[in-house]
């Protein structure tokens, strides 16, 4: 690791793609604030803590997300409570705390922004351990349906990104003076992003007259993408259909060997997902929020195909409830829900009220108040910060975790 002092530290865990994306758009949000004067680094704190099991949580998900869903729902439900969190963090926390303390001092950061569910609690008790003056900041990365680890009122601030996980943080122990209704964190290049439906369908060589349909599953391209698009060919033969396989080679290599229509243009995995959902007029996506969120600031009515984990039902309520696009777990569907969305009337409706359910300027209010968060620790001073933070001792590991 090294050495040297960071003014934030992003601690997250690669349990999918959601948790790093999130700090990278944030990290870029606060490039931009700060004219890039702050310097910053992500750290997998997971793969710190020497648990067997939880040091390997990010090589486990994947496994878990595909092949063992019903076992990963079950150990979801199972942990699903305040006291059953803090016990478990407890327990790894005493063979974390070694390494993420060394974390904490190599870097001294002024601020520590956690986007991962089961790291803040470890982050914040090596903090009053050792008397570290750093803020301690949330970042839910999650719309509806939060897991009991996302709530920790030892926290100085929680933002989150919908109305309907502040009023369950709430109710779960946070008081409103440490909860923020900021938006999802978004990359910046796709709010800022410039160009019209015709440019980008320029930029990417494609027929700027063709009505266009992006299709993806994820960062690991998973579901039945394949089945989907072939179904989409069949169904609609004169549309351009923009796939996106992301990680998953062997679903590209298939595609391609295939011989697809000139219509249908294949990708792997993408940096310019901003260009290829601008050139879209829809987005047929899973649940998962990074790229539903990137899809809704773009302005894109979405058919949602499936969730993967309960904690991606509540996302699925989200599109619906707010009338942002349709929900479709089959090929058969999603070709009819097509149609639907097309109709001229229903798509402006629809862009209508993505504009005011959905702001757009997620990263860039985090990254606001990141910035207002290293203003407090200089107001209060490194002696009232210390202060604030009375040192415990090892066996102090119950009043470590204890919720305040």
């Amino acid at each position: 690791m090294s050495s040297s002092s960071v003014d934030v530290l992003f601690a997250i865990s690669d349990t999918g793609g959601g948790h790093r994306s999130a700090a990278v758009a944030i990290a870029a949000a606060l490039d931009i604030a700060s004219d890039q004067r702050l310097s910053w680094r992500i750290e997998d704190i997971l793969r710190l803590t020497d648990f067997p099991g939880v040091r390997n949580a990010p090589n486990l998900y994947d496994q878990l997300s595909t092949r063992w869903l019903r076992l990963y729902d079950m150990t979801f439900q199972l942990t699903n409570g305040m006291r059953r969190v803090d016990v478990l963090s407890r327990l790894v926390f005493m063979t974390a705390r070694r390494n993420i303390t060394r974390l904490l001092l190599e870097t001294r950061p002024k601020v520590v922004v956690v986007t991962h569910p089961l790291v803040h609690r470890f982050v914040c008790a090596a903090r009053r351990i050792h008397r570290l003056p750093c803020r301690v900041v949330t970042v839910v990365t999650d719309l509806v349906s939060l897991h009991a680890s996302w709530t920790y009122p030892g926290v100085d601030l929680a933002m989150v990104p919908t109305d309907e996980a502040y009023r369950l943080m709430q109710r779960r122990g946070m008081r409103p003076s440490k909860l923020e209704r900021t938006g999802f964190p978004v990359h910046p290049k796709f709010a800022d992003y410039t160009g019209d439906r015709a440019s980008a369908r320029a930029d990417l060589g494609l027929d700027a007259g063709r009505s266009t349909i992006l299709l993806t599953a994820g960062g690991v391209g998973s579901g039945r993408l394949g089945d989907l698009v072939r179904a989409m060919e069949r169904a609609y033969p004169g549309r351009q259909l923009l796939v996106v396989t992301g990680k998953n080679r062997a679903l590209r290599d298939e595609l391609t060997a295939a011989g697809r229509p000139a219509t249908s243009h294949i990708y792997g995995f993408v940096q310019n997902m901003e260009t290829l959902m601008a050139a879209s007029d829809i987005v047929v996506t899973k649940a998962g929020p990074g790229t539903l969120m990137e899809a809704l600031v773009m302005r894109k009515p979405v058919i949602v195909t499936e969730a993967v984990g309960m904690q991606e039902q509540g996302n699925i309520d989200f599109v619906l409830n707010y009338e942002l696009g349709m929900f479709c777990p089959t090929a058969e569907r999603i070709v009819a829900a097509v149609s639907d969305l097309e109709d001229p009337q229903r798509y402006a409706a629809t862009v209508e009220r993505l504009a005011s359910s959905v702001p757009r300027d997620g990263s860039a209010e985090i990254a606001r108040l990141v910035i207002g968060q290293m203003s407090l620790l200089r107001d209060a001073g490194p002696a009232q910060a210390l202060r604030r933070r009375p040192r415990l001792r090892l066996g102090g590991l119950r009043r470590m975790f204890r919720r305040r």
